[in-house]
């Protein structure tokens, strides 16, 4: 776990999913009859961070209604140009704050809080600057692949959009869950551009800033993958709800 003082999570709760095919924010959809925030959510507080930011954008008010109560707080992404903007928009919520950050996206419903403490450890015992959480999938169509070096060591991770056809063949994905050490992050957020097809700052750039920079990087592969996936497209909620009826 956390603990009381030296962890703080960031959840990333902005985008509108047009992909759903829906109005409704993305992360306001229902998986066995409970918001996917509200999951994400109760996986990080199980980890008992000093503190949970999280960055909303679309239907913010209809978030903040969703987890009326809850001890968080909220920060407004009112222009949205990316993961790595949206991360930077933060910054001041963690003013003073000096130990490690999880970052993660408010739509993966199935990751286990028992999940997320064995990759805070992970990135603890690494001494890492940066930690991202992966898995190896079928079809990584759509996600961020975990490039190495022939040595198998971490280099970057190259968005699918802007991947090349051999580096669209790696099965590893980013699941977009990360472990900051806090300065370090925001040092290298200050270091992103936009220099994309999408034109957005990505926060996945930050480990490939990192490493470049000297940083101890790792990445923590998790063999439970079902948990990491992220939630699109209308058939990935569908899938997300059978798996959730299935295994609780």
């Amino acid at each position: 776990m956390c603990g009381d003082t030296d962890c703080a999570a960031l959840i990333l709760a902005a985008g509108q999913g047009t992909r759903m095919k829906s109005e409704l924010a993305k992360v306001l959809h229902t998986v066995a009859g409970k918001t996917m925030i509200r999951y994400v959510l109760e996986a990080v507080q199980a980890v008992s961070p000093a503190r949970i930011v999280m960055v909303i954008g679309y239907q913010a008010d209809a978030v903040c209604l969703e987890l009326a109560g809850e001890r968080l707080d909220f920060i407004l992404q009112a222009e949205r140009l990316g993961t790595g903007h949206a991360a930077l928009m933060a910054q001041q919520s963690f003013a003073g704050f000096t130990g490690t950050i999880i970052v993660l996206n408010g739509d993966t419903p199935l990751l286990r809080s028992a999940t997320l403490a064995r990759f805070i450890s992970y990135h603890r015992s690494e001494g890492a600057s940066g930690s991202v959480l992966s898995a190896e999938i079928d079809d990584p169509t759509g996600y961020g692949r975990i490039v190495r070096d022939e040595r198998g060591a971490f280099l970057r991770i190259m968005e699918h959009k802007d991947a090349s056809e051999e580096v669209r063949a790696i099965r590893e994905i980013s699941s977009g869950i990360f472990c900051f050490e806090s300065a370090d992050l925001f040092g290298a957020l200050g270091k992103v551009d936009r220099r994309n097809v999408q034109g957005e700052y990505y926060i996945t750039d930050v480990m490939e800033i990192l490493r470049r920079d000297g940083k101890r990087t790792g990445v923590y592969l998790c063999d439970q993958r079902e948990e990491v996936l992220g939630i699109n497209t209308v058939e990935q909620l569908q899938a997300a709800e059978r798996l959730m009826r299935k295994y609780g």
